[in-house]
């Protein structure tokens, strides 16, 4: 099975069988993780190095762990102890890394745009982990890949993601997948959190969370950005809460079981209650584990032939 793509950038622009393809690896990948020995030689020999020049959990620890199962060598790249820090260029050290035989790269950076100069420079699969507000590709496929085994297929959802849109490269890598796929997406959050012009991808957009969660199937709430944004975006934490926090009180004023999706870290009393993180809608903790089953198939679509 093989992909159009030489690197996973984005989701624009990429095909729905491909989508279908890493989907498809990725449930059979699901099964490895539930042996006893979740472990399989398909990527012996392939040399992996992740690239994060800010902070992550959840996405760094998925990455390694799906480039463990599949046997790779793994190595970790900290831009704080690395010749960076004594005034090395970004070029100087990526190329030297990959001088060292380097098979692929896994990167995030916070500015946009530079997992496709990393790309144009290095002789290597490229997998982008974030970088920027610009796309988060590999977030939106576990995040479809969990609203395809809940729903069975994403043609015609009602997906809302609601949230601070404009900060957020889960959004639009969810927007460009979601639209690919065929689901109907609609964007909501306090009009200085949506971007001007938005609506051109095909999505809807409200300001008003009832009128999203009246619209929804399944909701993607995302958290505030407060480190990417500037001042005066938002009133206040409590003020939010109080207009787009989604609390039981308001899922229970609609006659349907909405599910709850989230990509962390949630910041719990602000845009979500811990009773309906934790609650029995809830498919976040099925998003983490999809996120190792989907980053496998990734790995293994884009490197697997790589020899």
């Amino acid at each position: 099975m093989n992909l159009s793509i030489d690197h996973l950038l984005g989701l624009k622009g990429v095909p729905k069988e491909d989508l279908n393809a890493i989907f498809d690896t990725a449930f059979s990948f699901r099964e490895v993780l539930d042996r006893p020995i979740k472990k399989v030689p398909t990527l012996k020999g392939i040399t992996v190095v992740n690239l994060f020049f800010e902070n992550s959990t959840r996405t760094r620890m998925s990455f390694e762990l799906a480039e463990k199962r599949l046997s790779a060598d793994v190595m970790n790249f900290s831009a704080s102890s690395s010749s960076l820090s004594k005034g090395e260029s970004l070029r100087d050290t990526i190329q030297n890394l990959f001088a060292m035989k380097m098979d692929v790269v896994v990167m995030r950076h916070p500015t946009p745009g530079s997992v496709k100069l990393l790309s144009q420079f290095v002789d290597a699969v490229v997998i982008n982990a974030g970088d920027g507000t610009h796309e988060h590709p590999t977030q939106a496929i576990l995040d479809m890949m969990s609203l395809k085994e809940k729903f069975g297929t994403l043609e015609d959802l009602n997906v809302a993601i609601i949230g601070d849109i404009r900060h957020s490269r889960v959004a639009l890598s969810n927007i460009y997948g979601l639209k690919t796929m065929g689901a109907n997406v609609m964007l909501c959050g306090p009009p200085t959190f949506i971007p001007y012009g938005i609506e051109s991808l095909g999505v809807k957009i409200t300001y008003n969370v009832d009128e999203a969660l009246e619209f929804a199937d399944a909701i993607n709430v995302l958290r505030i950005q407060k480190e990417r944004q500037g001042k005066g975006l938002l009133p206040s934490l409590r003020e939010y809460r109080n207009v787009y926090g989604i609390t039981r009180e308001r899922l229970a004023k609609f006659q349907k079981n909405i599910t709850i999706m989230h990509p962390g870290p949630i910041n719990r009393g602000v845009e979500i209650d811990t009773d309906v993180a934790d609650g029995s809608n809830s498919i976040i903790l099925h998003q983490v584990l999809n996120g190792v089953a989907s980053r496998m198939a990734i790995l293994f679509l884009l490197a697997g032939g790589k020899r």
